[in-house]
């Protein structure tokens, strides 16, 4: 087997694990996913310092990152783990269309973060990246959702690879956001400021009752975003119909 199907093959047998340690029970019709109870807690002693939640944030000590319209009448809940391929494949595949439907009124987006990769795999990209991305909503909703797509759409191809333990590496993806790059949140993303508060985002995950990630619910109701093998995402258009069936009922 030459090098590179060797490392195809490694790829496959990461991915095949990572199946059942990230993506969601709901859409691979587990009862219980074993993210949660893979990475635990674990993921690096809690952060020093006071826990300094960003503007524009919501829910219990500011551990929710929501988008769109405060008087939606549907609330589309979505839970990802920064290094978390399946998430990748979400926020690719249908990470547009959350957007378009929150600027359309259809639902207000709540986002929710997990960790538990840092322990699953070793490293600490999950709370850095959730620290960056905890400096890019203080900057705006619009920065934090633009960032965001950035870093699902920049993952590392190794699950292993912590690429996005660098903050210089997060650094460099914020240049891809149009404005992003101000004092406060280069400051923010140097020195780590809100890891406190990512410590606080990744243990309400652990409270949730959330056995894994990506998870994605309207009004409390799971939808399966995953298509088949969990390779790929539904299309926008099944994503629409299944929102527009539950929120019609």
């Amino acid at each position: 087997m030459t090098a590179a199907p060797e490392a195809a093959a490694r790829r496959g047998r990461t991915r095949r694990f990572l199946l059942f340690g990230c993506a969601s029970a709901a859409a691979l019709g587990l009862a219980a996913g074993a993210g949660w109870y893979l990475g635990g807690a674990a993921g690096g002693p809690p952060a020093d310092g006071p826990a300094l939640a960003p503007g524009h944030t919501t829910g219990a000590d500011g551990t929710v990152i929501p988008y769109g319209a405060a008087g939606a009448r549907h609330t589309l809940s979505v839970w990802l783990d920064p290094r978390c391929p399946y998430c990748a494949v979400v926020e690719k595949g249908l990470g547009t269309t959350f957007k378009a439907l929150a600027d359309k009124g259809t639902f207000r987006i709540e986002y929710h973060f997990a960790t538990f990769l840092d322990g699953a795999l070793g490293g600490k990209g999950s709370k850095r990246a959730l620290n960056a991305l905890g400096a890019a909503v203080n900057e705006g909703p619009g920065k934090f959702m633009a960032y965001a797509r950035v870093l699902f759409a920049h993952q590392p191809e190794e699950e292993k690879d912590d690429k996005f333990g660098s903050t210089t590496t997060l650094l460099d993806l914020a240049d891809r956001v149009e404005g992003l790059r101000t004092p406060a949140f280069n400051r923010a993303v140097k020195e780590l400021t809100y890891l406190p508060w990512a410590e606080k985002v990744s243990s309400a995950f652990y409270r949730s009752g959330e056995k894994g990630t990506p998870v994605v619910k309207i009004d409390g109701r799971p939808l399966d975003v995953l298509s088949g093998d969990g390779t790929g995402s539904i299309s926008p258009e099944k994503f629409t119909e299944l929102v527009e069936n539950a929120t019609h009922r």
